[in-house]
């Protein structure tokens, strides 16, 4: 979990050196991580460091991380509870259940690749297709990893 966390220190750290290059005045470092938390999908840092750092725990929010603007034409099952999510994915277990704040959604690859991440990466087959229960595993990691270094405009 480190590594997405790291990644995302980075990208605050560059741009407080930007802002201060150009002439930003008192640029805080903890102001751009929480721009940085924001532009992935989360309410601030703090709430990043806890998903992606696998603190958090069944009924958190989990942010809009796994969700893309371009999505909302495509077609998926949203719910409300997590046993009638998971119910779900059983009778398609070709679909991706993923989280959405303290819902889920159950999509196709069309939804997966507009998130920038590959629906064939062989850490879905690792998670049974379910980021829900496979939250904080090896494979959990590597395709959050794709969806923080997916190009910009996948980011609400």
């Amino acid at each position: 979990m480190t590594a997405l966390l790291t990644e995302l220190k980075v990208r605050a750290r560059l741009r407080v050196n930007g802002l201060r290059r150009a002439g930003g005045g008192q640029v805080r470092l903890r102001d751009c991580l929480n721009e940085v938390a924001r532009h992935v999908g989360f309410l601030h840092w703090e709430h990043a460091r806890r998903v992606l750092g696998g603190e958090a725990t069944a009924g958190d929010d989990m942010g809009s991380f796994w969700h893309a603007p371009r999505t909302g034409v495509l077609l998926n099952q949203w719910f409300a509870q997590r046993d009638r999510a998971m119910a779900a994915h059983r009778q398609q277990p070709a679909a991706f259940l993923l989280p959405y704040r303290r819902q889920f959604m159950l999509v196709e690859a069309d939804f997966v690749r507009e998130l920038g991440v590959d629906p064939a990466a062989p850490a879905w087959q690792a998670v049974g297709r379910d980021l829900v229960s496979g939250y904080g595993s090896a494979a959990w990691l590597a395709l959050a990893r794709q969806r923080v270094q997916a190009p910009r405009a996948s980011f609400a």
